[in-house]
Protein backbone atom coordinates (compact mmCIF):
# COMPACT_ATOMS: atom_id res chain seq x y z
CA UNK A 1 0.00 0.00 0.00
CA UNK A 2 1.04 3.97 -0.53
CA UNK A 3 -0.53 5.18 2.73
CA UNK A 4 -3.86 5.76 0.79
CA UNK A 5 -5.86 2.77 1.56
CA UNK A 6 -8.16 1.28 -0.46
CA UNK A 7 -8.89 4.45 -2.89
CA UNK A 8 -8.99 3.84 -6.72
CA UNK A 9 -5.68 5.09 -8.26
CA UNK A 10 -4.67 6.78 -11.01
CA UNK A 11 -2.57 7.58 -14.13
CA UNK A 12 -3.23 10.03 -16.93
CA UNK A 13 -2.35 9.82 -20.68
CA UNK A 14 1.34 11.35 -20.14
CA UNK A 15 2.03 8.25 -18.17
CA UNK A 16 1.83 6.79 -21.64
CA UNK A 17 3.23 8.37 -24.14
CA UNK A 18 4.39 11.36 -22.44
CA UNK A 19 8.09 12.04 -21.27
CA UNK A 20 9.79 9.25 -22.32
CA UNK A 21 13.65 9.74 -22.12
CA UNK A 22 15.88 8.45 -24.75
CA UNK A 23 19.23 8.16 -22.84
CA UNK A 24 21.31 7.69 -25.81
CA UNK A 25 20.28 10.80 -27.41
CA UNK A 26 19.48 12.64 -24.18
CA UNK A 27 16.15 13.66 -25.18
CA UNK A 28 12.80 14.01 -23.83
CA UNK A 29 10.03 13.01 -25.76
CA UNK A 30 6.28 12.19 -26.25
CA UNK A 31 4.53 9.93 -28.79
CA UNK A 32 0.99 9.52 -29.84
CA UNK A 33 1.46 8.23 -33.38
CA UNK A 34 4.15 7.62 -36.25
CA UNK A 35 3.14 11.22 -37.68
CA UNK A 36 3.55 13.42 -34.59
CA UNK A 37 7.01 11.38 -33.40
CA UNK A 38 8.47 12.44 -36.94
CA UNK A 39 7.24 15.70 -37.13
CA UNK A 40 7.88 16.36 -33.46
CA UNK A 41 11.84 14.60 -32.85
CA UNK A 42 13.25 14.09 -36.37
CA UNK A 43 15.65 16.88 -36.56
CA UNK A 44 16.52 17.03 -33.27
CA UNK A 45 17.54 13.72 -32.82
CA UNK A 46 19.25 14.08 -36.65
CA UNK A 47 21.36 17.03 -34.59
CA UNK A 48 21.97 14.38 -31.52
CA UNK A 49 23.43 11.98 -34.13
CA UNK A 50 20.61 9.74 -35.43
CA UNK A 51 21.05 9.48 -39.00
CA UNK A 52 20.00 7.29 -41.66
CA UNK A 53 16.07 5.77 -41.94
CA UNK A 54 17.08 2.72 -40.15
CA UNK A 55 18.20 3.96 -37.28
CA UNK A 56 15.28 6.29 -36.96
CA UNK A 57 13.36 3.54 -37.83
CA UNK A 58 14.78 1.07 -34.98
CA UNK A 59 14.32 4.32 -32.71
CA UNK A 60 11.06 4.76 -33.29
CA UNK A 61 10.60 0.89 -32.88
CA UNK A 62 12.02 1.17 -29.36
CA UNK A 63 9.59 4.61 -27.85
CA UNK A 64 6.36 2.13 -29.35
CA UNK A 65 7.53 -0.71 -27.14
CA UNK A 66 8.35 1.79 -24.33
CA UNK A 67 4.32 3.02 -24.50
CA UNK A 68 3.24 -0.73 -24.82
CA UNK A 69 5.09 -1.91 -21.85
CA UNK A 70 3.83 0.95 -19.53
CA UNK A 71 0.25 0.44 -20.67
CA UNK A 72 0.54 -3.05 -18.62
CA UNK A 73 2.95 -2.03 -15.98
CA UNK A 74 0.43 -2.11 -13.34
CA UNK A 75 -0.74 -5.22 -13.78
CA UNK A 76 2.30 -6.57 -14.37
CA UNK A 77 3.58 -5.41 -11.25
CA UNK A 78 0.68 -6.94 -9.31
CA UNK A 79 1.53 -10.06 -11.00
CA UNK A 80 5.15 -10.16 -9.96
CA UNK A 81 3.96 -8.95 -6.28
CA UNK A 82 1.78 -11.98 -5.86
CA UNK A 83 4.35 -14.18 -7.23
CA UNK A 84 6.77 -13.11 -4.66
CA UNK A 85 4.90 -13.39 -2.10
CA UNK A 86 3.78 -17.03 -2.72
CA UNK A 87 7.15 -18.01 -3.36
CA UNK A 88 9.71 -16.44 -2.09
CA UNK A 89 11.04 -16.85 1.17
CA UNK A 90 13.21 -14.09 2.77
CA UNK A 91 16.60 -14.60 4.11
CA UNK A 92 16.13 -11.63 6.80
CA UNK A 93 12.58 -11.72 7.09
CA UNK A 94 13.37 -9.12 10.46
CA UNK A 95 14.53 -6.40 7.96
CA UNK A 96 10.61 -6.49 6.27
CA UNK A 97 9.33 -4.61 9.42
CA UNK A 98 10.94 -1.13 9.98
CA UNK A 99 12.41 -1.38 14.02
CA UNK A 100 13.93 2.32 16.03
CA UNK A 101 17.03 0.19 16.14
CA UNK A 102 17.44 0.02 12.17
CA UNK A 103 17.89 4.06 12.61
CA UNK A 104 21.20 6.23 13.59
CA UNK A 105 20.65 7.80 16.76
CA UNK A 106 21.32 11.22 15.06
CA UNK A 107 18.67 10.74 12.98
CA UNK A 108 16.23 9.94 15.76
CA UNK A 109 17.68 13.28 17.59
CA UNK A 110 16.52 15.07 14.47
CA UNK A 111 13.18 13.60 14.18
CA UNK A 112 12.56 14.47 17.76
CA UNK A 113 13.87 18.18 17.70
CA UNK A 114 10.93 18.43 14.64
CA UNK A 115 8.29 17.10 16.85
CA UNK A 116 9.20 19.43 19.75
CA UNK A 117 7.55 22.75 20.38
CA UNK A 118 10.61 24.62 19.31
CA UNK A 119 10.89 22.89 16.07
CA UNK A 120 12.60 25.41 13.27
CA UNK A 121 14.43 25.79 10.53
CA UNK A 122 17.26 26.96 12.06
CA UNK A 123 16.94 24.62 14.74
CA UNK A 124 16.96 21.60 12.42
CA UNK A 125 20.25 22.31 10.93
CA UNK A 126 22.03 21.88 13.71
CA UNK A 127 21.05 18.08 13.02
CA UNK A 128 21.45 17.90 9.51
CA UNK A 129 24.55 18.77 6.94
CA UNK A 130 22.99 21.35 4.60
CA UNK A 131 24.91 22.41 1.03
CA UNK A 132 24.68 25.72 0.81
CA UNK A 133 22.21 27.49 -1.94
CA UNK A 134 20.63 24.08 -2.85
CA UNK A 135 18.29 22.97 -0.21
CA UNK A 136 19.56 19.39 0.00
CA UNK A 137 20.48 18.07 3.19
CA UNK A 138 22.43 15.05 4.19
CA UNK A 139 22.48 13.16 7.74
CA UNK A 140 23.16 9.54 9.13
CA UNK A 141 19.76 7.57 8.69
CA UNK A 142 20.40 3.43 9.21
CA UNK A 143 23.05 2.31 10.89
CA UNK A 144 26.08 -0.48 9.44
CA UNK A 145 24.00 -3.61 10.65
CA UNK A 146 20.91 -3.17 8.80
CA UNK A 147 22.83 -2.09 5.64
CA UNK A 148 24.70 -4.88 5.42
CA UNK A 149 21.66 -7.35 6.56
CA UNK A 150 19.14 -5.44 3.93
CA UNK A 151 22.16 -5.51 1.17
CA UNK A 152 22.24 -9.23 2.26
CA UNK A 153 18.15 -9.65 1.80
CA UNK A 154 17.97 -7.97 -2.12
CA UNK A 155 21.39 -10.17 -3.13
CA UNK A 156 19.58 -13.21 -2.04
CA UNK A 157 16.42 -12.14 -3.82
CA UNK A 158 18.25 -11.30 -6.94
CA UNK A 159 19.33 -14.59 -7.21
CA UNK A 160 15.62 -15.96 -7.00
CA UNK A 161 14.50 -17.77 -9.78
CA UNK A 162 11.17 -15.00 -9.66
CA UNK A 163 10.81 -12.13 -12.50
CA UNK A 164 11.68 -9.16 -11.38
CA UNK A 165 10.35 -5.37 -12.27
CA UNK A 166 12.74 -2.14 -13.15
CA UNK A 167 13.23 0.21 -10.85
CA UNK A 168 12.25 2.94 -13.22
CA UNK A 169 12.80 3.59 -16.69
CA UNK A 170 16.58 4.35 -16.41
CA UNK A 171 17.68 1.85 -13.82
CA UNK A 172 18.38 -1.50 -15.54
CA UNK A 173 19.28 -3.33 -12.08
CA UNK A 174 17.51 -3.12 -8.67
CA UNK A 175 13.95 -3.74 -6.89
CA UNK A 176 10.88 -2.20 -6.43
CA UNK A 177 10.39 -2.35 -2.95
CA UNK A 178 6.34 -2.72 -2.93
CA UNK A 179 7.05 -6.17 -5.11
CA UNK A 180 9.05 -7.56 -2.07
CA UNK A 181 6.42 -6.89 0.24
CA UNK A 182 8.20 -3.61 2.11
CA UNK A 183 5.78 -1.47 1.64
CA UNK A 184 3.08 -1.43 4.36
CA UNK A 185 5.74 -2.59 7.07
CA UNK A 186 8.91 -0.81 6.38
CA UNK A 187 8.44 1.93 3.92
CA UNK A 188 5.20 3.89 4.93
CA UNK A 189 5.82 4.25 8.91
CA UNK A 190 9.32 5.33 7.60
CA UNK A 191 7.70 7.52 5.90
CA UNK A 192 4.82 8.62 7.81
CA UNK A 193 6.43 8.54 11.48
CA UNK A 194 10.29 9.49 10.52
CA UNK A 195 10.54 11.53 7.03
CA UNK A 196 7.44 13.40 7.08
CA UNK A 197 8.68 15.40 10.23
CA UNK A 198 11.97 16.52 8.50
CA UNK A 199 10.26 17.42 5.84
CA UNK A 200 7.80 19.37 6.94
CA UNK A 201 9.94 21.88 8.64
CA UNK A 202 12.94 21.76 5.51
CA UNK A 203 10.17 21.72 2.37
CA UNK A 204 6.39 23.08 3.64
CA UNK A 205 6.58 25.01 0.28
CA UNK A 206 6.53 21.42 -1.64
CA UNK A 207 3.74 19.53 0.52
CA UNK A 208 6.73 18.44 3.20
CA UNK A 209 4.21 18.16 5.91
CA UNK A 210 1.11 16.03 3.93
CA UNK A 211 3.57 13.41 1.84
CA UNK A 212 0.99 10.99 1.70
CA UNK A 213 2.21 8.17 -0.92
CA UNK A 214 5.23 6.89 -2.00
CA UNK A 215 7.46 5.11 -4.48
CA UNK A 216 10.41 2.72 -3.12
CA UNK A 217 13.27 1.04 -5.14
CA UNK A 218 16.36 0.11 -4.73
CA UNK A 219 19.00 0.36 -7.62
CA UNK A 220 22.37 -1.08 -8.39
CA UNK A 221 25.12 0.19 -9.84
CA UNK A 222 28.46 -2.41 -10.83
CA UNK A 223 31.18 -2.25 -13.01
CA UNK A 224 29.56 -4.93 -14.95
CA UNK A 225 25.84 -3.00 -14.79
CA UNK A 226 24.79 0.20 -14.71
CA UNK A 227 27.82 2.87 -13.25
CA UNK A 228 26.33 6.23 -13.61
CA UNK A 229 22.75 7.64 -13.92
CA UNK A 230 22.08 10.45 -16.57
CA UNK A 231 21.15 13.62 -15.30
CA UNK A 232 17.29 14.33 -14.66
CA UNK A 233 14.30 14.90 -12.46
CA UNK A 234 12.36 13.03 -10.35
CA UNK A 235 8.48 12.10 -10.48
CA UNK A 236 8.01 13.36 -6.70
CA UNK A 237 8.05 16.71 -4.51
CA UNK A 238 10.72 15.09 -1.71
CA UNK A 239 13.60 11.99 -2.70
CA UNK A 240 15.03 10.41 -0.26
CA UNK A 241 18.47 8.50 -1.69
CA UNK A 242 19.91 5.89 0.77
CA UNK A 243 23.59 4.71 0.50
CA UNK A 244 23.39 1.26 1.49
CA UNK A 245 26.94 -0.53 0.46
CA UNK A 246 28.37 -2.01 -0.52
CA UNK A 247 32.31 -1.08 -0.88
CA UNK A 248 32.60 1.35 -4.01
CA UNK A 249 34.84 4.42 -5.53
CA UNK A 250 33.87 7.11 -6.67
CA UNK A 251 30.32 7.60 -7.90
CA UNK A 252 29.16 10.85 -6.85
CA UNK A 253 25.90 12.42 -6.82
CA UNK A 254 25.87 15.83 -8.58
CA UNK A 255 23.17 18.58 -8.04
CA UNK A 256 21.80 21.77 -10.14
CA UNK A 257 18.65 24.00 -10.12
CA UNK A 258 15.43 23.22 -10.01
CA UNK A 259 13.99 21.81 -13.73
CA UNK A 260 12.73 25.06 -15.06
CA UNK A 261 15.86 26.35 -15.32
CA UNK A 262 17.74 26.72 -18.43
CA UNK A 263 20.72 23.74 -19.24
CA UNK A 264 22.75 25.97 -19.85
CA UNK A 265 22.19 28.20 -16.41
CA UNK A 266 22.45 25.30 -14.14
CA UNK A 267 25.38 25.50 -11.77
CA UNK A 268 26.25 22.12 -10.46
CA UNK A 269 27.26 20.25 -7.27
CA UNK A 270 28.72 17.39 -6.71
CA UNK A 271 27.35 15.59 -2.84
CA UNK A 272 29.57 12.89 -1.55
CA UNK A 273 27.90 9.62 -0.71
CA UNK A 274 28.37 7.66 2.64
CA UNK A 275 27.11 4.45 3.35
CA UNK A 276 24.49 4.50 5.87
CA UNK A 277 23.78 8.20 5.20
CA UNK A 278 20.61 9.60 3.29
CA UNK A 279 20.25 12.60 1.05
CA UNK A 280 16.98 14.83 1.03
CA UNK A 281 16.59 16.96 -2.16
CA UNK A 282 13.11 18.36 -3.98
CA UNK A 283 12.22 15.43 -6.38
CA UNK A 284 11.62 18.26 -9.87
CA UNK A 285 15.69 19.24 -8.98
CA UNK A 286 17.81 17.91 -11.75
CA UNK A 287 20.77 15.74 -10.54
CA UNK A 288 22.33 12.59 -11.74
CA UNK A 289 25.01 9.95 -10.48
CA UNK A 290 28.63 9.85 -11.58
CA UNK A 291 30.32 6.68 -12.58
CA UNK A 292 31.63 4.39 -10.36
CA UNK A 293 34.81 2.94 -10.80
CA UNK A 294 35.21 -0.19 -8.56
CA UNK A 295 33.58 -2.18 -6.48
CA UNK A 296 29.59 -2.29 -6.26
CA UNK A 297 27.37 -0.24 -4.88
CA UNK A 298 23.43 -0.33 -3.65
CA UNK A 299 20.69 2.91 -3.26
CA UNK A 300 17.24 2.92 -1.34
CA UNK A 301 15.57 5.37 -3.36
CA UNK A 302 11.94 7.10 -2.03
CA UNK A 303 10.03 9.11 -3.72
CA UNK A 304 7.60 10.96 -1.47
CA UNK A 305 4.61 12.49 -2.78
CA UNK A 306 2.15 15.06 -1.68
CA UNK A 307 -1.03 14.74 -3.45
CA UNK A 308 -2.16 18.71 -2.13
CA UNK A 309 0.66 19.17 -4.82
CA UNK A 310 0.31 17.52 -7.42
CA UNK A 311 -3.41 17.65 -7.70
CA UNK A 312 -3.07 20.90 -9.15
CA UNK A 313 0.16 20.55 -11.49
CA UNK A 314 1.17 17.40 -12.52
CA UNK A 315 5.47 16.86 -11.80
CA UNK A 316 6.30 15.03 -14.83
CA UNK A 317 4.61 17.10 -18.21
CA UNK A 318 4.05 20.57 -15.84
CA UNK A 319 0.30 20.36 -17.34
CA UNK A 320 -3.31 20.53 -15.26
CA UNK A 321 -3.50 16.76 -14.70
CA UNK A 322 -6.02 14.66 -16.69
CA UNK A 323 -7.20 11.64 -14.91
CA UNK A 324 -7.52 7.91 -16.34
CA UNK A 325 -8.36 5.31 -13.57
CA UNK A 326 -5.30 2.24 -13.05
CA UNK A 327 -4.76 -0.80 -10.95
CA UNK A 328 -2.15 -0.61 -8.22
CA UNK A 329 -1.12 1.92 -6.40
CA UNK A 330 -1.04 5.07 -8.98
CA UNK A 331 1.06 7.81 -8.29
CA UNK A 332 0.49 9.66 -5.61
CA UNK A 333 -2.69 11.93 -7.02
CA UNK A 334 -6.08 11.67 -5.74
CA UNK A 335 -9.62 12.64 -7.00
CA UNK A 336 -10.65 16.19 -5.94
CA UNK A 337 -13.69 18.21 -6.20
CA UNK A 338 -14.31 21.25 -8.10
CA UNK A 339 -14.90 24.56 -5.96
CA UNK A 340 -18.17 25.46 -6.96
CA UNK A 341 -19.37 21.55 -6.11
CA UNK A 342 -19.76 20.35 -9.48
CA UNK A 343 -18.23 17.17 -10.78
CA UNK A 344 -15.26 15.54 -9.91
CA UNK A 345 -12.21 16.88 -11.88
CA UNK A 346 -9.93 14.18 -13.13
CA UNK A 347 -6.09 14.45 -12.10
CA UNK A 348 -3.15 12.79 -13.46
CA UNK A 349 -0.14 10.41 -12.70
CA UNK A 350 3.34 9.44 -14.81
CA UNK A 351 6.09 7.10 -13.86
Amino acid sequence: MSGRGTAPSYSCACFFNDNIFIEEYQLHVRFTDVQQFTRDYQKALQSRGCHGAEKFAQLLETVKKEVQRRMTLAEESIRRKAEISLYYKPLHPEVYVLQECFLAEEFLEAVRFCESPNASLEGLLNHLYSIPGKRIYCFSIFVPQFCRDFVEELEHFEKSHLEKGRPNTMNNYGVLLNELGLDESFTTPLREKYLRPLASVLYPDWGGGCLDSHKAFVVQYSVDKDLDLSCHYDNSEVTLNVSLGKEFTDGNLYFSDMREVPSNERRYTEVEHTIGHGILHRGQQVHGALPITSGERWNLIIWMRASSIRNKLCPMCNKEPQLVETAGEGDGFTMIKKEDGGETVDVCTVI
